[in-house]
């Protein structure tokens, strides 16, 4: 019998699941975290709380990876930095991998890939 993930990631992961974004904001000393964690990593104070982010940031990396066509094709690897500050991996969806470059701005919004919510980018349109 397999009894069901507790704990702050896997409630990360349910929000995630759902089609909810959330990073952790940290009552203590005001700094965000991303990936949850039980402790701030800044403050050590207990339990941040999950809140959602406003979704915006820019890409800082970025890297191709090639793969086969009959495999999918390329794609790009990124690392994001949200505008709360805390950084993620992730990919830029909807432009060619070599379109992705360092400062693009981007918006977070939940893909859903074998049922599991995962966090993908999309590129800002200039005002």
């Amino acid at each position: 019998m397999t009894l069901p993930a507790t704990g702050i990631q896997a409630q990360h992961q349910q929000a995630l699941d759902q089609g909810r974004f959330l990073i952790q904001h940290c009552g203590a000393c005001g700094r965000h975290v991303y990936f949850p964690r039980e402790l701030c990593p800044h403050c050590g104070a207990l339990g941040p709380a999950l809140v959602a982010p406003a979704g915006g940031g820019k890409v800082t990396a970025v890297t191709t990876v090639r793969r086969k066509a009959e495999l999918g094709g390329d794609y790009n690897l990124c690392m994001v930095e949200l505008d709360e500050g805390v950084r993620l991996m992730s990919r830029v969806e909807g432009l060619a991998p070599t379109a992705v470059t360092v400062g693009l701005r981007v918006r977070a919004r939940v893909s859903s890939a074998n049922g599991q919510g995962l966090v993908v980018f999309d590129a800002e349109l200039a005002a």
